[in-house]
């Protein structure tokens, strides 16, 4: 039976999307009311060539993170009960968000995997340069509308990955590792539509564990899962992470 999953012991690997955070005040991405159906443009924002090449696209860029709705975000619900679930059995979050919602609820830093990186760090594409947002954001407030690096000159960003940059290869073996390893595997929030992220779930399944998804859309991978659940994410994790710590006593 579907709901069997819920007993079993062992590691739990979660991958958490934009849809996690939404209820933080946070939009998502790709649905209904997400940030990029609304205002297509905005994804031309996170297209690195497109960054790189084009001013006038930084200085928007740059003016929408001063108003960026995740400064004030805090914690919900979810973020809360898998940080709770994580005190009761080993679990290790990747994530693609990079708002670190889940550390300020309570997950231990060294237990999630950013493989998107994070919007608290700025660094220049052409040196080493590396700096905090606050203080980058600091000087777009005082008048730099792009801001350039201090140190040579070039472009500045936000420390996150953008299209067509590659991946951290560190972060991308932490997360197939701890897919690999996973006798429950929960994606969250995510439309599995960005690769190599959603393969995560591929290789949970291949390797053994019951995958668990929970969006309020359907998404390629359900044909793959044990259970899905299109229930508000905000309900159905605390809801999922106290039948697991229930089965557990």
């Amino acid at each position: 039976m579907a709901s069997e999953w819920r007993e079993r012991a062992g590691r739990v690997g979660v991958l958490t999307g934009a849809g996690i955070s939404t209820d933080s005040g946070i939009p998502d991405f790709r649905g209904p009311r997400g940030v990029w159906t609304k205002d297509p443009i905005a994804e031309l924002l996170s297209t690195y060539d497109n960054y790189v090449a084009d001013p006038e696209l930084r200085r928007r860029s740059w003016l929408a993170r001063l108003d960026n709705p995740a400064w004030r975000a805090t914690p919900n619900a979810a973020h809360v009960a898998l940080a709770e679930l994580a005190r009761a059995r080993p679990v290790t979050i990747i994530t693609q968000n990079i708002d670190r919602l889940h550390q300020r609820a309570g997950s231990a830093p060294e237990r999630v995997i950013e493989i998107h990186g994070n919007m608290f760090d700025v660094v220049c594409v052409e040196c080493q340069y590396n700096a905090s947002m606050a203080a980058t954001l600091e000087r777009v407030a005082a008048g730099e509308a792009d801001p350039p690096c201090p140190d040579c000159g070039g472009v500045l960003k936000a420390g996150v990955v953008m299209f067509g940059q590659q991946m951290d290869r560190r972060s991308m073996t932490q997360a197939a590792v701890t897919a690999q390893t996973s006798d429950i595997f929960l994606a969250i929030g995510t439309s599995l539509q960005v690769e190599p992220a959603a393969s995560m779930c591929a290789i949970a399944v291949d390797s053994g564990a019951d995958l668990i998804i929970v969006n309020a859309e359907p998404t390629p991978y359900d044909s793959l899962a044990t259970e899905v659940i299109d229930e508000p994410i905000g309900t159905a994790v605390p809801r999922l992470v106290a039948q697991l710590l229930a089965a557990r006593r």
